[in-house]
């Protein structure tokens, strides 16, 4: 069976009010794919959730950017995975590298959080990737497979799991990963899973890339056998995210 083609928006630290209704609007008038070619979920900062949610389109899902490692309590600033379930926000994006990055959040904690918010009824868009230090010393697989693997330890049911390979080099520089890069990590992230997980796992493990898709890109990357769609940081806020949406024909016509 295909793996469903999945495009994420992550729209990071973004919009007011009426911007964040401006896209709406702008996603609810777009003509897409069909449900059965592409599953679509956008990521509003947490103060927004519940205005995207009740006002996006049915067919598009809703997901937060983060959420905390255990029941909620005593964690000023932090959301609860309890909290989004009460929301109904299906989605999570977990383990971004900005927040790896810029808040020191390790391997072990991402792949806690991954199997926190699961046990809890959340599906999990869990983000791997190396930086560009890494990929020069040529570690790229080393460091993706030991995110992957934190994750993985951590994790049985994967139907409720995306993977975004996002190199950091990529994400916000306007540097892309080649086809040709981006389809030789999933590839080996594919068969990693399936040398540490199970064939299943990895054959129906969706794997999404992520840095600097743009409306320009996103078809010769949809067509690379192991990319299965996208998490797309600026072009989510503006009007090509439907163009990167509409990749997804590709997988269809292939």
């Amino acid at each position: 069976m295909a793996r469903k083609f999945f495009v994420g928006g992550n729209w990071k630290c973004n919009g007011t009010t009426e911007e964040v209704k401006k896209i709406v609007a702008t996603l609810n008038d777009a003509q897409v794919p069909p449900q059965d070619v592409v599953e679509v979920v956008v990521s509003p900062p947490f103060i927004f959730l519940p205005l995207v949610k009740s006002t996006l389109r049915p067919d598009f899902q809703v997901a937060a950017q983060n959420c905390w490692v255990k029941k909620g309590g005593a964690f000023t600033g932090e959301v609860s995975a309890e909290m989004l379930v009460n929301l109904s926000i299906p989605w999570v994006i977990l383990g971004h590298s900005e927040r790896r990055q810029l808040l020191g959040e390790s391997n072990e904690f991402v792949g806690e959080k991954t199997a926190y918010a699961l046990s809890q009824g959340l599906k999990v868009i869990a983000c791997v990737g190396e930086t560009l230090e890494q990929r020069e010393a040529g570690a790229t697989l080393e460091v993706v497979a030991a995110q992957t693997k934190a994750i993985a330890e951590r994790v049985s049911n994967w139907a409720d799991v995306v993977i975004a390979y996002e190199p950091v080099w990529a994400i916000g520089t306007g540097k892309v990963a080649t086809p040709a890069q981006a389809q030789e990590v999933h590839c080996e992230l594919r068969k990693w899973l399936h040398a540490n997980t199970s064939p299943e796992v990895a054959a129906t493990t969706r794997i999404i890339y992520g840095g600097s898709v743009n409306g320009g890109n996103c078809k010769v990357l949809a067509g690379q056998p192991d990319v299965d769609g996208f998490l797309v940081g600026g072009a989510s806020l503006k009007p090509e995210f439907i163009d990167i949406i509409k990749s997804a024909e590709v997988k269809k016509s292939a």
